[in-house]
C-alpha cells in the first residue's frame, strides 16, 4: 500500500464518524478578548468582457474555488454549451493582505459525459438519453480535498416538455466524467413537485475534512411553498451527504425577503442562495450562505450569512415544509453585505471561496460574479479580509 493510500485510508477512518458526531457540535467561540475588527476590502479586479481564451469566450463564471495543489483557482462556467461546450477554467492571481492582482487564466477544459463527449446544448438535448448524458446547467465547482478532482453541481431543467434532474457530479482534472452522487428524492424533477426551473443546486461545498458534501437549492421546492417576496422570505433545503453517496440529513434554510419593491411594481424581483462554503474544514455544522438578489429597476444585493445546523430539525423525510409542524430551521446571522465595501458595482455575484490565510488572524474570502455573457454586466473578482474572530 502506497503512503498516499495509507493516508487516505487513515483519513477515512478518522472522519467516518464525523457526520454523526459533529452534526450537533456547538459553534466555535471567538478567542477571549479579541477585538471585533471589521471585515475589509482587499481589492477588486474586472475581467475584460468577452475575453477570448483558448478558443472560448470567458464569462458566466458562477463559482470559484481555491486549489491548494496549484495555488490557483478553479471556476465553473454556466454556459449550457450554447456559446462553447460546458466547461471550467483555471486561473491565477496574486493575493495578500493589501493587494489583489489581475486575473490570468491558465487553462480550460470541457466537462465531459461518460462517453467522453461534451454535453449538448439545450436545443440538441435528447430527452430519451440517460440523465448523465443530457444537457447541463453548471453552477458550482469544488476541488476535492482528498483527490484533487472536481465536484460540480448542475441545475437540470424543467419545462413543459423536458424534465432533467439536477446532479452532483465528479470530474477528473481533465474534465473526464467520474461518477454521479445520489441526490435526495425530493430534489428530482417530477411534474408536480421538486425544484423550480433554474432554482436548483447552486450551493456546493466539502466539510468534515472532505468526508461530507453539503449542497443547497437556490429556492424553495415546489412543495415547500412560494418564492420570497418583499413581504416574506421562504424556506429552501440544505442537504448533507457522505462523500461516498449516502444522504445523511436535510435542513430548512430560511431565505430573506426580497430587499426592495420592483420598479415598476409589476416586475418580478428575486432572492436565492447562489453559493455555500464551509466555515471550517473540520466542522460540518457551520457554513457561509450567499444570498444573491435582483430587483428590476433597483439592482443587485448580495449578502453572506453564517449559519449553524446544530439543533435544527432533520427534514429529510418531511414531504412539505409548508405543512410541517415544529420544524426548526438552521440558525443564521449576517456576516456581510457586499454593498458596504465600496466596490465599483455589485453585479451578479454567484461564487465564493476561502483564499490564502493572511497575517494577524485574518482569512481571505474571494468572490466572483457571473456576467451572463452580457455587455452591460461585468465579471468581477473581489477579495475581502475576514478576521477570524468574526466567525
Amino acid at each position: 500500500m502506497s503512503s498516499s493510500t495509507r493516508r487516505r485510508v487513515l483519513t477515512a477512518a478518522l472522519v467516518g464518524a464525523l457526520p454523526l458526531s459533529l452534526l450537533a457540535a456547538p459553534a466555535a467561540e471567538a478567542a477571549p478578548n479579541s477585538p471585533n475588527r471589521p471585515i475589509r476590502l482587499i481589492g477588486e479586479q474586472i475581467v475584460p468582457n468577452a475575453l477570448q481564451f483558448q478558443g472560448t469566450t470567458v464569462g458566466g463564471l458562477s463559482s470559484i474555488d481555491f486549489d491548494p495543489r496549484t495555488g490557483g483557482y478553479a471556476f465553473i462556467c454556466d454556459d449550457r454549451s450554447a456559446i462553447n461546450p460546458a466547461r471550467f477554467y483555471t486561473a491565477k492571481f496574486s493575493l495578500d493582505a493589501h493587494h489583489l492582482g489581475p486575473v490570468t487564466f491558465t487553462g480550460t477544459k470541457p466537462l465531459l459525459r461518460p462517453d467522453g463527449t461534451p454535453y449538448p446544448p439545450l436545443a440538441q438535448n435528447d430527452q430519451s438519453a440517460p440523465q448523465n448524458e443530457r444537457t447541463v446547467d453548471p453552477e458550482e465547482l469544488r476541488v476535492d480535498p482528498w483527490t484533487g478532482d472536481y465536484l460540480w453541481s448542475q441545475e437540470g431543467e424543467r419545462t413543459a416538455t423536458t424534465l432533467i434532474d439536477p446532479s452532483i457530479r465528479e470530474a477528473g482534472r481533465t474534465g473526464k466524467y467520474v461518477r454521479d452522487l445520489p441526490i435526495p428524492a425530493d430534489e428530482k424533477m417530477t411534474p408536480g413537485a421538486g425544484p423550480r426551473q433554474n432554482l436548483v443546486l447552486e450551493g456546493l461545498t466539502y466539510a468534515g475534512l472532505g468526508s461530507v458534501v453539503a449542497s443547497e437549492v437556490e429556492g424553495p421546492l415546489l412543495q415547500d411553498g412560494p418564492l420570497p417576496t418583499p413581504e416574506a422570505g421562504a424556506l429552501s433545503r440544505l442537504t448533507l451527504q457522505s462523500r461516498f453517496g449516502p444522504v445523511l440529513a436535510q435542513y430548512a434554510y430560511p431565505q430573506e425577503p426580497v430587499f426592495a419593491q420592483s420598479v415598476p411594481p409589476t416586475a418580478l424581483g428575486s432572492n436565492g442562495v447562489s453559493s455555500m462554503l464551509a466555515v471550517d474544514p473540520i466542522d460540518p455544522t457551520r457554513y457561509l450562505m450567499m444570498e444573491r438578489a435582483f430587483v428590476p429597476g433597483v439592482g443587485n444585493k448580495v449578502r453572506i450569512y453564517e449559519i449553524d445546523t446544530s439543533g435544527a430539525t432533520n427534514v429529510l423525510n418531511v414531504k412539505s415544509l409548508v405543512d410541517a409542524k415544529h420544524v426548526k430551521p438552521v440558525k443564521k446571522k449576517l456576516l456581510l453585505d457586499v454593498a458596504d465595501f465600496g466596490v465599483s458595482t455589485v453585479d451578479n455575484i454567484e461564487g465564493m471561496t476561502w483564499g490564502p490565510a493572511l497575517p494577524n488572524g485574518e482569512r481571505s474570502l474571494v468572490l466572483v460574479s457571473d456576467n451572463n455573457f452580457s455587455a452591460t454586466q461585468v465579471t468581477q473578482v473581489i477579495a475581502l479580509a475576514v478576521p477570524s474572530e468574526r466567525l
